[in-house]
């Protein structure tokens, strides 16, 4: 948000913040969340770059294709293990998902 329009909403009473404020969130959450996002992001690259299906990733992993698509939307209900498990399942190597966890930064300090 532009610096202006901040200062003139602020100065109209509103209170001005973002999701990390609105939810209560600690940076440990942002953090998470940042993770979970980066890991999903890049099981959706692999598995595309494999020119593999969501059924059939679900099948290497012992899940269903419902269960890939919310891997890969970031839904909350799926564990960070689950996650990992797509990404080797995929071709990615314990290094690369490292790498991804490193470049996963909070939202706002990119």
């Amino acid at each position: 948000m532009r610096k202006e329009k901040r200062e003139a909403l602020e100065r109209a009473g509103w209170k001005v913040g973002d999701a990390k404020d609105f939810l209560g969130l600690t940076d440990g959450d942002v953090a998470v969340i940042d993770m979970r996002l980066a890991l999903a992001g890049e099981l959706r690259k692999r598995r595309l770059a494999e020119k593999m299906t969501q059924a059939a990733l679900a099948g290497r992993i012992g899940s269903s294709q419902s269960r890939v698509a919310k891997m890969e939307a970031g839904d909350p209900s799926v564990s960070l293990e689950l996650l990992i498990r797509g990404l080797l399942a995929s071709g990615s190597t314990s290094k690369s998902i490292g790498a991804t966890i490193a470049r996963a930064q909070p939202r706002g300090r990119r």
